[in-house]
């Protein structure tokens, strides 16, 4: 039978209201709380059925499932919060024929369903066979009343008997859902039953795993409880235990070392409370650690240390090509220490690019000075803790990586190589970088606190040692407690003699070959250079060398020990596939309005085209080649320069109100900042507007100023020998920048002549292709000569040696 009515409904949330079933339900949403003021209003009837998804809080009519439980309105109760309290009897169920509104509330067309059930044999055996079920269940699940048994045995009514159960079932939400659309009871009782005979398995094995587990747990405190009466029994007879030993072990230990007076006093206070604890407590584990880090620190003991120079000089010469001024201080430290008994140890920063090596010197340092080394890794470091170390409060805590490291060298005077200091960062736990000023401060690191150690060291006959790629993150104060050594990336020529003598014979042995193998000549190996790696320090150098022992080792094992390749142009092309970086050559002419720039890059110098094109307009200048503000800059002050002197230049007065001038610097996807380019521009744009044209075998780089004063600029030996690289004969440099040309082999600036330049008007003399300065500065008050001798003479551009 069916009977069709339109009810409001109520979107329930995780339960499923079954007929015959009486329940109190907490009413919150708006909508529903709508749906039940209507339902009060009419005969309290409403329809119960669950959402498929508990977490919609506004569900639609197809997150609604489609059979529900028509119910009737107990008892309503509003709460101070303003939600509803409701008290439902689920009366029979029924299906959704219509959603008629969903506006203010969910008013739905119903059609009602009456079980229907035909007394046969397979009802009557099912019927015993759910309430047998259902009665271990009860047994097995302790949230099930006892009573329930009697009261489902009462029902005789199979469709009643299927819904009663399920309501007190543990199961999931669509498992209770399919029994509530289940309109057969029959069918609906089989579900039923494989559902509970489910759960049951489920529910022993869960009793047995309890029952395991408690037998396991009572095992345990047996063992425990017989431990503990063996060391009472031990105690009695006087036999020696572990505990006792380890104790005499550190009283023994206190007396061999050389252990500053607080800390043998905190010490031996410690061991007497250890004394007096229970081996096993908690308390004991963390005396015990303590008093073992105290004695197993190196107090007092020191390596004694080399102070012979020549052997310094032969290890670090051994070790590294080049770096001359790191290894002139390390000698002249030996050098003192030689002559002075107590010296306090020096604290060096070694800031240079990425593989450079500056850990391989380090440790090179400590082999040359005798000292044991140790290395603190301080990248991505952020506690303060990490330095100092954890009060022992804290569970797990230790000492900081400094007394750690001291441990680990095992002496009082080792090297400690405080690596990327310039990558710690800080957060609410505090500055590792100000907890180091400490430590780095001659002043003070003789009293050294470590938190978790709670009494002075003596960190003053340490040498310490930090490397860093740039100041930038490096913070001021502790910046000014370290000596600082730059070391620049290598050039061209460090680069060759550091392959030939370290890293071929390196690879070589690592790919188990031999010089009868392998042939690499000096040409082959300033391709890879500059044709394969673009770096300031060697690590990719090597890579592509091991990358062609590997191709070679493959062709010896096929062909035989005896086989030997020669790494030329064409093996490299072979093995290591197209060149993968270019780099700056002289121009093939002299061309208009394109100046020959030097740059300084962290893989060394390079040649930089300024090229400057001129279109009719009216006076827009337009800069690209993914240039900086600062080099933006140099730019419009090049332009000023110019138009400062465009009557001397036989310009039109108002020339740059006609023109539209153009200047761009080649490879524009690469980012360029600096003021060195300045000379270069302005000499770009002379040519473009006098028609003259700049000589391609020319080089220069300084900062210009608009009264064309030539500033002195960095980097000065990398852009002399990318100059010297590219075939340029002639490089014009500020005046200033002398100092810098010592620096430079005499093999370089014999093949490239160096002009130190003071005026933008000598730079012009001297790049642009003509035969006498007049014919630059053609209008009245333009002869060179009369400008002001600020600058060096083309005789003083001769370097001497």
């Amino acid at each position: 039978m069916s009977n069709k009515t339109v009810v409001p409904l109520i979107p329930l949330r995780d339960i499923i209201i079954f007929p015959y079933m009486v329940v109190p339900l907490f009413v919150g949403r708006e909508k529903s709380i709508k749906a039940l003021e209507q339902a009060m209003g009419n005969d309290k009837s409403i329809l119960l059925a669950a959402q498929k998804q508990a977490k919609t809080d506004e569900p639609k009519s197809e997150d609604i499932y489609e059979v529900g439980t028509l119910g009737s309105i107990l008892q309503l109760l509003r709460l101070p919060d303003g939600t509803v309290k409701v008290l439902v009897e689920g009366k029979r169920r029924a299906r959704i024929k219509e959603f008629v509104s969903a506006d203010d509330f969910f008013l739905v067309s119903v059609e009602e369903i009456e079980d229907v059930t035909e007394e046969t044999v397979e009802t009557e055996a099912l019927t015993r066979s759910v309430i047998k079920s259902f009665e271990t269940y009860v047994k097995l699940n302790k949230r099930v009343p006892p009573e329930m048994i009697m009261s489902v045995s009462a029902i005789n009514d199979p469709g009643r008997l299927a819904d009663t159960i399920a309501t007190h079932l543990t199961v999931k939400l669509e498992d209770k859902q399919e029994l509530l659309y289940n309109l057969d009871p029959t069918r609906r009782l089989e579900r039923l039953y494989q559902i509970m005979e489910g759960e049951i398995e489920i529910l022993e094995v869960e009793q047995k795993i309890r029952k395991k587990v408690k037998r396991q747990m009572e095992k345990t405190q047996k063992e425990y409880y017989l431990g503990e009466q063996m060391k009472a029994i031990q105690k009695e007879l006087g036999e020696k235990d572990e505990f006792k030993s380890e104790i005499q072990e550190f009283e023994d230990k206190i007396k061999t070392k050389k252990m500053s007076k607080e800390a043998e006093k905190k010490t031996q206070q410690e061991l007497k409370k250890l004394k007096m604890m229970s081996p096993m407590s908690a308390e004991a584990t963390v005396v015990r650690n303590y008093v073992e880090w105290l004695v197993s620190l190196p107090w007092g003991h020191k390596t004694e240390e080399k102070k012979d120079i020549e052997e310094a000089e032969r290890i670090l010469e051994e070790d590294h090509y080049g770096l001359k001024h790191v290894k002139e201080r390390i000698v002249e430290y030996l050098a003192v220490r030689g002559l002075v008994s107590e010296m306090k140890g020096p604290i060096l920063c070694l800031i240079g690019p990425a593989g450079v090596g500056k850990t391989s010197l380090a440790k090179s340092v400590a082999r040359a000075s005798g000292r044991n080394f140790a290395r603190i890794s301080l990248g991505g470091i952020k506690d303060e803790a990490e330095i100092r170390g954890h009060r022992r409060t804290y569970i797990g805590s230790m000492p900081g990586k400094i007394i750690q490291s001291i441990k680990k060298a095992g002496s009082s005077n080792p090297l400690v190589l405080l690596d990327e200091v310039d990558k710690m960062s800080h957060d609410f736990r505090g500055d590792p970088a100000s907890a180091l000023l400490e430590v780095l401060d001659p002043e003070q690191n003789h009293t050294f606190n470590d938190h978790y150690l709670d009494c002075e060291y003596d960190l003053s006959k340490v040498m310490f040692i930090t490397t860093a790629n740039s100041v930038q993150g490096i913070p001021y104060p502790l910046l000014d407690r370290m000596e600082t050594i730059r070391m620049a990336g290598y050039t061209e020529i460090e680069k060759l003699n550091i392959a030939i003598r370290f890293l071929v014979p390196k690879q070589l042995k690592a790919h188990g070959l031999t010089e009868k193998n392998i042939e690499f000549t000096r040409s082959s190996i300033l391709c890879i250079i500059r044709r394969y790696t673009r770096e300031a320090g060697v690590r990719n150098l090597e890579r592509q060398i091991a990358k062609l022992c590997r191709k070679v080792a493959k062709e010896v094992l096929k062909k035989g020990k005896t086989t030997k390749v020669r790494i030329g142009k064409r093996a490299l092309l072979k093995h290591l596939g197209p060149y993968q970086f270019r780099y700056g050559k002289i121009e093939e002419t002299n061309e208009t309005g394109v100046a020959t720039g030097l740059a300084w890059t962290e893989a060394g110098g390079d040649l930089l085209a300024i090229e400057v094109a001129l279109m009719p307009g009216k006076g827009k200048l337009t800069i690209t080649g993914k240039l900086g503000d600062v080099m933006q800059e140099s730019a419009q002050a090049a332009m000023t320069y110019i138009r400062s002197r465009a009557e001397e230049m036989g310009l039109e007065k108002e020339f740059y109100q006609k023109l539209d001038i153009h200047i761009h610097v080649p490879e524009g996807a690469i980012p360029k900042d600096g003021p060195s380019a300045g000379i270069a521009m302005a000499t770009a744009i002379a040519s473009a507007l006098t028609k003259i044209p700049v000589r391609k075998d020319v080089a220069m780089t300084g900062e210009i100023t608009l009264r064309g004063k030539v500033l002195p600029v960095g980097g000065v030996k990398e852009k002399i020998f990318a100059a010297h690289r590219g075939g340029i004969v002639k490089v014009l440099i500020p005046g200033e920048n002398e100092k810098d040309l010592k620096d430079i082999p005499s093999q370089v600036l014999k093949k490239v002549e160096v002009v130190l330049i003071e005026h933008m008007d000598r730079v012009l003399s001297q790049a642009l292709k003509v035969k006498k300065v007049d014919e630059i500065f053609k209008g009245p008050g333009g002869d060179f000569e009369k400008e002001p001798k600020t600058g060096t003479t083309e005789d003083d551009a001769a370097l001497r040696h």
